[in-house]
């Protein structure tokens, strides 16, 4: 027989959501490029997806269920049988429920697959049938959804790919060329038609480099830099008046709030030349269309939700929504809305949450380890996600893992930090291995993913294990055996899913040139935009969260970053994999020059990154891509290929962020000092 090929789409928690084309030769998958009709991703997939093959047929698969052993975090597991391990959950969670009632019972996952059914379908329903408690929160995402809604009414924003358009483009805590690489074409056409490429982050990243020019504000003071910019607009006129007066309220005092904000004032906050701030306001009040691209890096401060706020702001002051490559682009996965309806997922009513204990997800560490938490956490379902690494204040999320009272069960495809303390290991399937549809938050376009390969061993997708697990604890109700096909049908409603599955791919059912409002009435109260609500308090402190607080500041004096910076691995998913992660540099602290002088430490030496929460013991890299007073150790490296000194989360803070239920990552001290030589401490 011939080999064939099978139509799929890109399950990452990435904007790009490429599609891919899987030949499949017998039984066994032999080449997976990407899909060159792709209107988005043209063909092209990432390094680390080109190798997928590698992962689907890894010899460190999780294949069959496993069972604990062992002691907790140590990885000591023996394979079992499917009926063994569901009638073991069964049990536990019975017995959980019996001694202290269903909230006892904490669903965690995250979006290690971004599919619609995969990522999170029946096992709303089933958690809500056992009355577990709700988790909440994002990760990422929602605090820059709400913050844009305070000013528009809406997340909704412009089409990224309309950048194309742009004669300026903003690049504004982005680096994509590494994280959303495949706008990237897009931005070197506005380019190549004169547009001017302006890059603002605190870290010089490899889309800096690639930029015509490149503004690098200390972290966190990005609303200083915005306020002043509002403050050149109205100083020099360069405000679009027929725009403002016709489509917004509040400008006068959004004006009075931004008029203290000199382009010298924000130059001292920001740690930049006035100069150039007087620069970017000037280019931006005076290049139609501008393009403000942002994705999910700044909302991850305390006051996360005013940077998107203020940042909405600007292309309303220049009348730019009106102009198809100007206005602000940010996650297009809002528009989804508009085609696919995943509420059907949701319990009914009754059992839907009212009344039930809420968890912010990203206070797992603080829920496992609370003494005082009634009831207890007893039972943990973790699945699309390893939280052992990836959430703030990854030392208590191990700690709470740690407990010998706390039943884990885990669905994984390695055996990742979080499966290691597991007591029960189900077996997941790859994205090659499951059917499921998956709607992109960096392109106005719903990809179909068909299984090109059976399930490898006795891997599940997501979606059977909740069937599974139901029918073991003597469940009987209809909706939670509902199976792929019709969760799919239900969702899709009007999609031609004939046409999605034999193109792999349809446009969302939204206009042409997007933009938040509809024949331009946006959806506030009062149908315009609101530049006054919620804005930045009179005297916006130079410095907020942790940075604000001198005592801690003096223990504390870096401010510390965790970049994406990896080509080979996304995330933590591919870091355990050979070829993925080894490839890369290793875990390490990269520092300024001048703070590394000031400590004694030089380029290779081992030293200590330490704060209230933890320590790393890393390798330091000196260079010039970080401002003095700012540190950075790369995200995604496992503790348990590198020592736990490798997962730089242990650092991190996770207060809530101030509106969505985010967390800031990006609002952590620490202090960096030499370790005498062989010190391991």
């Amino acid at each position: 027989m011939a080999p064939r090929t099978v139509l799929g789409t890109c399950h990452h928690d990435c904007p790009d959501s490429c599609g891919w084309v899987a030949t499949v030769d017998g039984d066994v998958a032999v080449k997976l490029r990407g899909n060159p009709e792709h209107p988005f991703s043209r063909g092209e997939l990432c390094p680390k997806v080109n190798r997928f093959l590698d992962r689907v047929y890894s010899p460190e698969r999780v294949l069959t269920p496993l069972v604990r052993t062992g002691p907790k975090g140590s990885g000591e597991l023996r394979p079992a049988s499917w009926d063994e391990a569901l009638e073991l959950t069964a049990a536990r969670v019975h017995e959980v429920v019996a001694r202290w009632g269903g909230e006892a019972i904490l669903p965690w996952s995250s979006a290690g697959t971004q599919g619609l059914i995969q990522m999170s379908s029946l096992d709303r329903r089933l958690f809500a049938r056992l009355g577990a408690t709700r988790l909440t929160g994002s990760l990422c995402g929602a605090t820059a959804k709400t913050g844009t809604a305070i000013a528009l009414g809406t997340p909704l924003a412009a089409d990224p790919a309309d950048v194309r358009h742009a004669r300026l483009v903003l690049l504004w805590g982005t680096n994509t060329k590494l994280t959303n690489r495949h706008l990237w074409p897009f931005v070197e056409e506005a380019r190549a038609a004169g547009a001017e490429v302006v890059v603002i982050d605190p870290i010089r990243t490899v889309t800096a480099d690639a930029a015509d020019w490149f503004v690098q504000p200390l972290p966190g003071t990005d609303v200083a830099l915005m306020l002043a910019v509002i403050h050149v607009l109205v100083r020099d006129g360069l405000v679009d008046e027929s725009y403002v007066a016709a489509h917004t309220d509040g400008f006068d005092e959004l004006a009075r709030r931004a008029a203290p904000w000199t382009p010298a004032r924000a130059a001292d906050v920001c740690g930049i030349d006035g100069g150039d701030v007087e620069r970017l306001a000037r280019l931006y009040g005076t290049r139609r269309p501008t393009l403000i691209r942002t994705l999910i890096g700044a909302e991850h401060h305390e006051h996360g939700a005013r940077f998107f706020r203020t940042l909405a702001c600007l292309p309303s002051l220049v009348g730019d929504w009106d102009r198809q490559g100007g206005g602000l682009a940010r996650s297009v996965g809002s528009w989804a809305s508009t085609t696919v309806d995943d509420s059907v997922f949701d319990p009914p009513e009754a059992a839907g949450g009212a009344g039930r204990r809420s968890i912010n997800m990203n206070h797992l560490g603080r829920a496992l380890t609370d003494p005082d938490l009634d009831p207890p956490i007893g039972a943990l379902f973790v699945w699309n996600g390893n939280p052992a690494v990836t959430l703030p204040n990854a030392g208590a999320v191990r700690r709470g893992l740690g407990r010998d009272d706390l039943f884990c069960a885990v669905s994984e495809q390695f055996l990742t930090d979080t499966a290691r303390f597991a007591d029960v290991v189900f077996p997941a399937t790859t994205q090659l291995e499951q059917l499921d549809a998956v709607v992109a938050w960096g392109h106005p376009y719903l990809g179909w993913n068909e299984p090109a390969i059976a399930p490898r061993g006795e891997a599940v997708p997501n979606t059977e294990l909740w069937r599974r697990l139901a029918a073991a604890l003597g469940f009987t109700d209809p909706s939670l055996f509902e199976p792929d096909e019709a969760l799919l049908a239900a969702a899709l409603g009007a999609v031609d899913r004939d046409e999605l599955r034999t193109r792999g791919f349809v446009r969302l059912t939204v206009p042409e040139h997007l933009r938040p409002d509809a024949g331009g009435r946006f959806p506030t109260p009062s149908g315009r935009i609101d530049l006054a609500g919620d804005l930045p308090p009179e005297h916006l402190p130079a410095a907020e969260g942790p940075r604000g607080d001198p005592d801690l500041r003096a223990r504390f004096p870096l401010v510390l970053l965790t970049p994406k910076t990896h080509t080979r691995f996304l995330n933590s998913s591919y870091s355990a994999l050979p070829g993925h992660g080894d490839r890369e540099d290793g875990p390490h602290v990269e520092l300024d020059p001048a703070d590394a002088a000031a400590r004694g430490i030089a380029d290779g030496d081992r030293v200590r990154v330490a704060n209230d929460r933890g320590a790393l013991t890393l390798t330091a890299r000196v260079g010039d891509r970080l401002r003095p007073g700012v540190v950075a150790v790369p995200f995604g490296w496992w503790g348990d290929h590198h020592g736990e000194a490798a997962t730089a989360n242990t650092l991190t803070n996770d207060t809530i962020t101030d509106r969505g239920g985010g967390v800031a990552f990006a609002d952590t001290l620490v202090e960096v000092s030499p370790l005498p030589p062989g010190g391991c401490r």
